[in-house]
């Protein structure tokens, strides 16, 4: 077979510095399509990107070339300025680092709702309710005394 084929899609999740509340309700949208233009720019396709006022939720489809790591620098960094200059808020930053959950095709339409449907879902959950169950369920080894 002459070609490669993939399906790399990605649940990724990072929150702000200390979970602090840089984002009310009429700003997240356009962060949100900002971050989603910034995946855009480097070849990823943005599936949906959410969150609430603390944190991120990004569902992606990455290509072979990319370097997950990469990507997330890129979109932490090129964003954060944007925020910095943009927004004018002094002295935001984004947590050091951040959860990736690989998505099987089938089930893109459910993340997809789930990334997009987040104030409505962090009405019963809190993030960090819902950090640790993504943990789990992805069955990622992690130490509490690193987590917060």
């Amino acid at each position: 077979m002459p070609s490669t084929h993939l399906s790399l899609h990605y649940h990724l999740v990072f929150s702000t510095k200390n979970r602090a509340e840089w984002f009310p309700a009429p700003l997240r949208s356009r962060v949100h399509e900002f971050i989603g233009g910034v995946l855009r720019a480097e070849g990823a396709m943005p599936h949906a990107v959410g969150g609430t006022g603390d944190h991120i939720h990004i569902f992606a489809g990455l290509k072979a070339t990319h370097c997950l790591a990469d990507v997330m620098r890129v979109v932490k960094s090129v964003s954060s300025k944007w925020i910095h200059e943009e927004l004018l808020h002094e002295g935001f930053s984004w947590q050091e680092g951040y959860g990736a959950f690989t998505v099987s095709a089938r089930d893109k339409e459910m993340v997809r709702g789930y990334v997009l449907n987040q104030e409505r879902h962090h009405e019963q959950q809190t993030y960090q309710e819902e950090y640790l169950t993504l943990l789990r369920r992805g069955l990622v080894a992690f130490d509490d005394r690193y987590l917060w």
